[in-house]
This record gives structure tokens, sequence and C-alpha cells, in this order.
């Protein structure tokens, strides 16, 4: 009689003991217990009749019967991942179309403009994934993203979005209350903030670039404030409590309802290698949400490209 296999819960416990080496580091990963995740591979082990690990008090070492079976184990899960995630991308029908992006362009700029793509093609409903995280459109359950990098994803579609321009910004009520703005030396009396993000090689424009190219050569960068991510520095602009440099296209709705001014007309672009994509697999490009969601999108960046 045929041994009957590990299930998938049992597998996915032992693919986590058996790359982490480790049962509390998979027992963390899981949301067990190491007792739990012992207990689930010695279960493994006298179902199979396999030693799976050698143990000793302080290291535990995959067999070689335990190395097959966690590479077998690996293929074995992205399979069933891949598959379930299709299946469900076809229980779903053709009405909705999933879309992963981040928060900033999402609270920034799409959000603002869904209610537009609703009256266009009301048969078309999106749902959104918020997420910093890339998602693999093989495993998670989406059919179009909105990423910024450099456009460069093998086997996928990428339309560019935008050439990303970064500006000063600021509350007006910061120029009600402090020193005036009327050249770029006076920003020397303001608290000034910008992200600090680099990559290839390519810096993120900041305030010593913008100075330099408004041809201030003494910039003291001693009164600026360095944040991790644009929502971060919008927010401190916002706030009133800095002029901040900011992605135009993030900001052009606060811009347009008078949240923020813009104090001065220079703005530097971003290297032409980085821009937020609209990416989508070969395989949807023919798909009618996925044609339409494309042609209103670049439909909106065409109309900030001319208001800019």
């Amino acid at each position: 009689m045929a041994r009957l296999l590990p299930g998938t819960r049992a597998l996915r416990t032992f693919e986590a003991a058996a790359r982490h080496l480790n049962f509390t580091r998979a027992a963390d990963e899981l949301g067990l217990t190491p007792a739990a995740v012992s207990h689930q591979i010695k279960e493994i082990e006298d179902q199979l009749d396999l030693v799976l690990f050698t143990r000793t008090s302080r290291t535990i070492r995959l067999t070689e019967a335990g190395n097959v079976l966690f590479e077998a184990s690996i293929d074995a899960l992205d399979l069933l991942g891949r598959a379930v995630t299709r299946a469900r991308k076809m229980t779903r029908g053709t009405a909705l179309l999933k879309i992963t992006l981040d928060a900033q362009f999402a609270t920034k700029w799409l959000m603002r403009r869904v209610d537009d793509f609703r009256r266009q093609r009301p048969g078309i409903e999106l749902r959104f994934d918020i997420a910093s995280k890339l998602r693999d459109f093989d495993r998670d359950d989406v059919d179009v993203g909105i990423r910024f990098g450099a456009g460069k994803y093998p086997g996928l579609c990428a339309d560019r979005l935008f050439e990303n321009v970064i500006i000063p910004v600021c509350s007006p009520a910061l120029l009600r209350t402090g020193p005036p703005l009327n050249e770029p030396r006076d920003l020397f009396h303001h608290t000034l903030a910008h992200i600090e993000w680099s990559r290839q090689g390519i810096t993120w424009p900041n305030w010593r670039m913008w100075m330099a190219a408004a041809g201030v050569d003494d910039f003291d960068d001693s009164r600026t404030i360095v944040f991790d991510t644009s929502t971060d520095v919008v927010q401190a602009a916002l706030d009133g409590v800095a002029v901040a440099l900011a992605d135009f296209a993030m900001v052009a709705n606060d811009l347009s309802e008078g949240r923020l001014i813009r104090p001065f007309e220079l703005g530097i672009k971003v290297a032409p290698e980085f821009a937020y994509f609209l990416v989508y697999p070969e395989a949807v490009k023919d798909d009618a949400r996925v044609i339409a969601f494309r042609e209103w999108l670049l439909d909106e960046v065409a109309k900030d490209a001319a208001a800019a």
C-alpha cells in the first residue's frame, strides 16, 4: 500500500524548518511554537519512515533524504501557489481588475481620479493591493501593477508614466507666518526637507542639487531634514513645518487645490532611467480590462504633463 504524502500544512512546516535549519525561527515565521514545529517534523518522518534532520544539542542539519524532500517541497509549494493564483483569477470573472501599487501613488495620485474611471468604464470594478513589496503576477492575485523603478521587467510589458520633476513646495501658511521667499537664498531662513534615495549610482534630487541648479554655491544643508519616504516629505510641507522637494506629479492636486504652493518654478528632473511604470504580464496585454485601464491611465498622465 502506498504511503500517504504529507499535507500542504505539514509540507510548509518542513520547508520553513529546512530553510532556516532552526525550529524556533521556522515557528516564528509560521506563527507556531517550536514544540509544534518539532512535533510536525516528527510526524512527517514517521509517516514517510525517513530521517529528515540530524539533531545535536545545538544544531540541526538536513540528511540526504531531507535535502531531496526540501528541494521537492519548494517546487511543489511554488507550483501549487501559482495554480491557486490562476484559479482565483479565473473564478473572479472578467469584470474585476486588481491593481498593486505603493501607498504614495495610491493616495496622492490614483485615488483622486478613480471616480472618473468608474464613470467612463462602469462595467469594470477596480480593487487595490496597497503594498511597498513587489508582487509576483504568477503567485499573487493581481492583474497589473504601478511601480517606481528602471522599467526593466523581464516578461512584462511596461508603460512609462511620468517624467519625474522635483520642485520646491510649501504650505501657504508658512509664508504668511515665516520669512518671505523672493529668491532662492531666502530659503536659508527656512527648514528644508527632502528624501535620501540612491540606486545604481543615481541620487534623487536633494536641496544641495537644487541650490546648485539655482546658482547658489554656498548652501549650508545643516537646516535640512532628511526623510525615508516622499509621503513624509510632502506631509512636512502640508503641516507648514518645512519647504519640501517633492515630485510634481504627486503634489499636483495639492497645488491646484491650494494646500501647497510652488515658491520657485525651478525643478530638477530625475534621471530618465527611473520613473513610475504601469506593468503587466505579456499574456494579458490584450485583456479588455487591462486595455481600458491602460488607455485611461495614460490619458490622465498626459493631462498632468500638459498642466506641468
